[in-house]
C-alpha cells in the first residue's frame, strides 16, 4: 500500500520541484523533466505494460497541471514507458549506466514524439529554431540528475519502500 502512495506522490513532487526549484536553475530556459525520469525508471524495472500505464497517468497529471493540450504529455510519456519497458528483461538494471542511458533515450523519444504530434495536430509547418538546443540541454540536465535519482529509485524498488 505504501508503494502505491509513493508512486502516486512522485509525479506530484516532480511537478512541484520542476515548477519551483528548477525554474530558478534553468539552463537556457530548459528545466529537467523529473516526471519523465520516474516514468523511465519505473518502466525499466516493471516492464512495458506497467510502464505504459504509469507513463500515461503521470503525463496526464502533467497535462492537467499545465492546462493546455490535454493528452499530449500523457501520450508521449505512455510511448516512452512502453518503449523503455520493452527492454526490462534484456538489460542489467543494477548497472547505473542503464538508468542514465534510459533517461537519455526517454528524453529523446519524448521530445521527438511531442514534436511530431505538435506538428501534425497544430498545423504548425516548422519547429522553433532552438528546439534541438533545448532538447540537448534537457538531455544534459536529465542525465546529470538521473544518477542520484536512479540510485534511489532502484534501491527503493528492490530493497525499500517501492518494493513490490
Amino acid at each position: 500500500m505504501v508503494r502505491y502512495v509513493i508512486l502516486a506522490l512522485l509525479p506530484f513532487l516532480a511537478i512541484f520541484f520542476q515548477s519551483t526549484l528548477f525554474s530558478f536553475y534553468s539552463i537556457r530556459g530548459t528545466i529537467p523533466d523529473l516526471v519523465l525520469m520516474f516514468v523511465v525508471f519505473f518502466a525499466l524495472i516493471n516492464g512495458e505494460r506497467r510502464g505504459t500505464i504509469y507513463g500515461f497517468l503521470c503525463g496526464l497529471l502533467e497535462d492537467l497541471y499545465m492546462g493546455r493540450l490535454i493528452g499530449l504529455n500523457a501520450l508521449c510519456k505512455a510511448i516512452v514507458g512502453y518503449s523503455l519497458g520493452k527492454m526490462q528483461g534484456n538489460v542489467f538494471k543494477e548497472n547505473m549506466l542503464v538508468g542514465v542511458l534510459g533517461v537519455l533515450a526517454g528524453t529523446i523519444i519524448n521530445s521527438l514524439v511531442m514534436l511530431i504530434l505538435i506538428v501534425l495536430f497544430s498545423g504548425a509547418p516548422a519547429i522553433e529554431n532552438d528546439f534541438f538546443v533545448k532538447v540537448l540541454f534537457q538531455c544534459l540536465y536529465n542525465l546529470l540528475l538521473s544518477v542520484p535519482v536512479y540510485f534511489w529509485f532502484f534501491n527503493s524498488s528492490y530493497n525499500g519502500v517501492l518494493k513490490a
